[in-house]
């Protein structure tokens, strides 16, 4: 079937977010990649996922059910919205303590005390937020709305990167403070602006049930996020800054080309949840063999554009563009295992999301020690990253679909 002209230009509107983001966030990315160092690259960026894994505890998980509500029920959002913020605030110490054990297991001899805490307080207490005030939206359908939020919020950012650029401090310290800035900024102008409108109250009746689902979707999340983020945390505890930093510009530069992909995911979510359907085999074979070649040519473009001009990027880009043409196929990889969790996310199976989740972390875990201990010295470690994706990827496959063809044999059978 093919798809309606509301759902592609619902799918247009979001790519348009997508791509005016892209753009913005590439600014912002060249600017703080080239101004920072490599090592202070890899240290900001490390401590930026660990942020972004401990924004997945702010208020225990109750995204999810908000985002449930706001796509199926929205006359129940300002229910939702009320709880989400009481649990946010209740979450905030147990992320404190996470944090800290973080810092003292990973930056303690690396990073000071307080552009860390600057950075996790910009992801946790400011960008989640953000985030959430999209995905409301997002529920909503007002996909406008959502695209124009994370637009002005990758512009804010970049708006501090030159400002870090044009001043004469440009220690990581100094750019924390401004990141933290531009983050707080975004907040005030998400919840003025783009929170929907809709009358709070807090329903105690709400969480007993819906406490289990938040819960269990949170820790998939986390799962999720330590699974997708634990790489760069692997690079910088095994191979030092320096690596960590060229590996986080990779990466990056990786991520950036994923954008489409997750624009569709998206989409194909919230048409699971509202059919409870999720097509044939031949249908999720074109979906996969899409997004494979949508990853790698973005990437391939990359490449291509950096042939005739080395430095377009900036020199510290320009010094980790050979990682890029040797880790060819793990944007592929990567976006495959992010649009498997999404199917199990849409298919309300959190309980298998999370055991799948955790089976990937530690096969990449196991898989990616291995490779920065044998292969770092001759940096012959980035075309072996092909290898630890692609099993990675084939383990969530055979999870996923085995998962799906199981719960979709009865239907089969009993009709309808």
């Amino acid at each position: 079937m093919l798809p309606s002209r509301a759902a592609i230009l619902s799918y247009l509107t979001i790519l348009s977010g997508s791509a005016g983001r892209l753009v913005i966030s590439l600014v912002y990315f060249l600017i703080v990649a080239n101004t920072l160092t490599l090592g202070e690259f890899g240290l900001f960026a490390t401590a930026s996922s660990t942020g972004l894994i401990l924004s997945r505890l702010l208020a225990f998980g109750f995204v999810s059910p908000l985002y449930r509500v706001a796509t199926v029920k929205p006359r129940l959002l300002g229910a939702y919205l009320a709880g989400f913020a009481v649990l946010s605030l209740v979450s905030l110490p147990l992320i404190a303590i996470v944090a800290g054990a973080a810092y003292e297991l990973l930056f303690a001899d690396r990073l000071a005390a307080w552009p860390f805490a600057l950075i996790i307080v910009a992801e946790v207490v400011c960008w989640r937020p953000v985030e959430v005030v999209a995905i409301v939206n997002n529920g909503l359908r007002r996909f406008r709305q959502a695209a124009l939020l994370v637009i002005i919020g990758s512009s804010l950012r970049t708006g501090a990167a030159l400002l870090f650029l044009a001043l004469g401090d440009r220690s990581l310290g100094t750019w924390a403070a401004a990141y933290l800035a531009a983050t707080c900024i975004s907040l005030a102008v998400a919840l003025v602006a783009f929170l929907p409108p809709a009358r709070w109250r807090f329903v105690r009746a709400l969480y007993p049930r819906r406490m289990a689902d938040a819960v269990f979707a949170g820790a998939a999340d986390i799962v999720f996020y330590v699974q997708s983020e634990l790489d760069k945390l692997l690079v910088l505890g095994l191979a030092g800054e320096r690596t960590a930093g060229l590996y986080a510009i990779a990466l990056r530069v990786i991520d950036l080309t994923a954008m489409p992909v997750r624009s569709f995911n998206q989409m194909l979510v919230q048409k699971i949840m509202q059919d409870r359907g999720i097509g044939g085999g031949k249908r999720l074979a074109a979906y996969e063999a899409g997004i494979a070649l949508v990853s790698i040519a973005g990437l391939v473009a990359v490449i291509v554009a950096l042939k005739p001009f080395p430095g377009l990027l900036g020199h510290n880009v320009s010094a980790a563009a050979y990682l890029f043409a040797p880790m060819l196929l793990v944007p592929a990889f990567r976006n495959l295992v992010e649009y498997h969790a999404e199917l199990l996310y849409a298919r309300e199976r959190t309980g298998s999301r999370i055991v799948l989740l955790c089976l990937l972390t530690a096969l990449k875990a196991g898989l990616i020690s291995l490779v920065m201990t044998r292969f770092v010295a001759d940096e012959g470690w980035a075309s072996w990253m092909n290898l630890v994706f692609g099993l990675v990827y084939l383990a969530s496959a055979g999870f996923t679909y085995r998962l799906l063809a199981l719960r979709a044999t009865p239907a089969l059978r009993t009709g309808p």
